[in-house]
């Protein structure tokens, strides 16, 4: 039984909108955010990735970093660029991407559905990134950027959706990135006690990106609830800020990884290797797209190469053996190149797919790195099954694409 409740968020007026609305703050380094907010004061970088307004080399994780935050959200406030609801309201957020259009619900997700296991998670989190994030939350007291989560699409929340998608947006732009936003603000009680219903009637929804801001969101509710030992479990505090897609709209990229050099082997002696669990064909020149699952490209000495798994080398019937990721760490970094901790190791990184495959060859040209693999994606399938069997996903798996913006709703943990 998932919960998701109304709230008064806190939003840009319209004429702000797009000159506000940031990409996430992992995406980009301090230094691309900095470059990015460029001279637009409004930029939700300024509350996000505060460190921006600090010179180079400051720590980001200061205390005057997250205090900094806070600040300049209250600025915004202040000058009249946000504005608060007046009524508790539900968001319908509507991202467009190379005409592929995905829906979902802006409202709040419950802490105890995060204790109780009701939110799933496929990733493990790390601890410092949680620390950074829980202090974002507990210095300026509101949830700055929703979480991803998906459910599994339900035929009336579909309904009710594109009945309200049939009327006059709040905003509507499209940014440099060609991704169109569309919100609508729906403040009318009888629909959100509908929406509130049906997903009363689901048994789970899943973290599909944004791990560490649900971990932080989730812990610092806890912490409140300490603080007030006599909380009725009504308060803000007890709720975080959420955009809730159906499952059957999202679209999974490719994760792709590239290594260093090949742990002392001659290209002749890896290959050599390599023909024991997989079947090996040299494309040539051009770029090869992974075409099923358990069948990568590999880019090696200027040459592509087609990867399919011997039988043998993975199990369809597990729901981790059955990731290509996993068949790739097993069967060629681990055994092969000695790369053991996918989160510590610095001979191997990672290229979302949404830079293309081109990214890859440019990596390995550069002769930064020795070799790229590329795999095909992940489906919404398979990250279900696996956070519905208390597993967790490899780092670094799954990319969803279009990312939501950051800035457009705020949810305040103040009421």
């Amino acid at each position: 039984m998932a919960d998701l409740k109304a709230f008064k968020g806190f939003r840009p007026v319209k004429e702000k909108v797009s000159l506000v609305a940031s990409r996430p703050y992992d995406v980009l380094d301090t230094e691309e955010a900095r470059v990015e907010a460029g001279d637009n004061t409004f930029s939700f970088l300024h509350v996000v990735k505060p460190e921006i307004d600090f010179p180079k080399g400051h720590d980001s994780h200061a205390p005057e970093i997250y205090k900094k935050g806070k600040d300049n959200f209250e600025k915004l406030v202040k000058e009249g660029v946000f504005f608060q609801d007046s009524s508790e309201c539900l968001y319908i957020y509507r991202l467009i991407m190379n005409g592929r259009p995905q829906t979902g619900i802006m409202g709040c997700a419950s802490v105890d559905d995060y204790l109780n296991g009701v939110i799933k998670k496929h990733e493990l989190t790390r601890p410092d990134k949680e620390e950074d994030r829980k202090n974002h939350v507990r210095v300026s007291k509101i949830n700055a950027e929703p979480v991803f989560f998906a459910y599994p699409a339900v035929k009336e929340i579909d309904e009710i959706v594109n009945k309200i998608t049939a009327g006059i947006p709040e905003y509507d732009f499209t940014t440099d990135d060609g991704i169109s936003h569309t919100i609508w603000v729906v403040n009318n009680e009888s629909t959100i006690l509908d929406l509130k219903r049906y997903f009363k009637s689901l048994p789970a929804t899943y973290v599909a990106d944004g791990h560490h801001r649900t971990a932080a969101a989730a812990l610092v509710g806890q912490e409140y609830r300490i603080q007030n030992p006599g909380y009725t479990g009504k308060e803000e505090f007890n709720y975080f800020l959420a955009v809730h897609f159906p499952d059957n709209q999202l679209q999974i990229l490719d994760y792709n990884r590239v290594v260093r050099d090949l742990n002392g082997m001659e290209v002749e002696a890896f290959l050599r290797h390599l023909e024991e669990n997989f079947i090996v064909k040299n494309i040539g020149k051009s770029i090869h797209h992974p075409e099923k699952l358990h069948n990568f490209g590999m880019y090696l000495n200027q040459n592509w190469y087609s990867l399919d798994a011997r039988p043998g080398t993975f199990n369809d019937h597990d729901p981790i053996d059955v990731l290509d990721v996993t068949i790739l760490f097993r069967k060629i970094l681990q055994p092969l190149l000695n790369i053991n901790d996918l989160r510590t190791d610095k001979r191997i990184d990672f290229v979302g797919g949404i830079r293309g495959l081109g990214e890859l060859e440019r990596r390995v040209n550069s002769g930064e790195m020795k070799a790229a693999f590329a795999l095909y994606p992940v489906t919404m399938k398979q990250l279900i099954d696996i956070a519905d069997s208390g597993n967790i996903m490899p780092p670094k798996t799954t990319w969803f694409e279009p990312k939501l913006r950051s800035g457009l709703v705020v949810h305040s943990l103040e009421g």
